[in-house]
């Protein structure tokens, strides 16, 4: 009985500071957010607590003196066409993979994974010149060209192994009860692998939402920046850090992606256990 309170009292001990050391990114920046600038930047102060009355002026200056609003929407934009590119180019690729090509399937699975690899760093140079030459630069539309490079390859793979963990019998059943092949796959593999498309669909949308060399390189107009270039361009002015605004916009764009997460975890967990149980 003493040792399974012990045991319990380890697990209870080691899930609160999970939960302190994950939750508390989230509470500076909220108080930050209402943090008086003299509250923000004086020394003597507890960073931890908001020492001053709070105000709404570092919301202000988010909202009516930057184009965050549009920032927000533009990377929905992107995020959203994005993911569509990515599920109708990862699913058939992932599908033809893994049933139907073979020995050799696994080892061009992995030759597009190995693509995914490759750091942003030594591909937005060519990557400009290609935007550039088809008259994209300075559009949301380069983004929309140039994500699916890293999304697809690993979205592939991903999926890959999950088509893999589905039984072939039921796909055959399917075939034997007078489904074509492209009706089996409608009607059978996809309904089956919903997890592992609302995994691919979570990564993609976050991985744009987060990236900032190939936004930073191919956008210049604040009207077109996403959130992640248009926070730190537009709040960051010379050696002028505005960190109350900083914050609040951090929180702020952070909570759809938060949502997003907590409605799909289950799903989530399921696509990434599943895909992963045949590496």
């Amino acid at each position: 009985m003493l040792k399974k309170i012990v045991s319990k009292s380890y697990f209870a001990i080691g899930l609160g500071f999970f939960l302190v050391f994950s939750a508390a990114p989230f509470y500076i920046m909220l108080i930050t957010m209402f943090k008086r600038s003299h509250d923000l930047f004086s020394p003597t102060n507890n960073p931890f607590w908001l020492n001053e009355s709070p105000t709404l002026e570092h919301l202000d200056l988010l909202f009516n003196q930057t184009l965050f609003p549009r920032f927000l929407l533009n990377t929905f934009l992107v995020g959203a066409a994005v993911v569509v590119i990515t599920v109708l180019l990862a699913v058939p690729a992932a599908i033809s993979l893994a049933r139907l090509a073979g020995r050799w399937g696994e080892s061009v699975g992995i030759g597009i994974f190995l693509t995914y690899l490759v750091p942003p760093t030594l591909l937005f140079i060519p990557l400009s010149r290609i935007v550039s030459l088809l008259g994209l630069q300075n559009s949301l539309w380069s983004l929309v060209l140039v994500y699916p490079t890293f999304t697809v390859p690993f979205c592939t793979w991903l999926l890959m192994s999950f088509f893999k963990s589905i039984p072939k019998d039921i796909e055959e059943q399917a075939l034997v009860d007078g489904c074509s092949r492209v009706g089996a796959m409608a009607r059978i593999l996809l309904p089956l692998s919903v997890p592992g498309i609302i995994t691919v669909i979570v990564f993609s949308f976050t991985l744009v939402a987060h990236e900032y060399i190939y936004a930073l390189s191919f956008i210049q107009d604040s009207a077109k920046k996403t959130i992640g270039i248009g926070m730190t361009t537009e709040l960051v002015r010379g050696d002028v850090f505005y960190w109350g605004a900083l914050m609040g916009g951090a929180l702020i764009a952070s909570i759809p992606v938060s949502i997003l997460y907590t409605l799909f975890l289950d799903r989530i967990i399921s696509g990434l256990a599943l895909g992963g149980a045949r590496r």
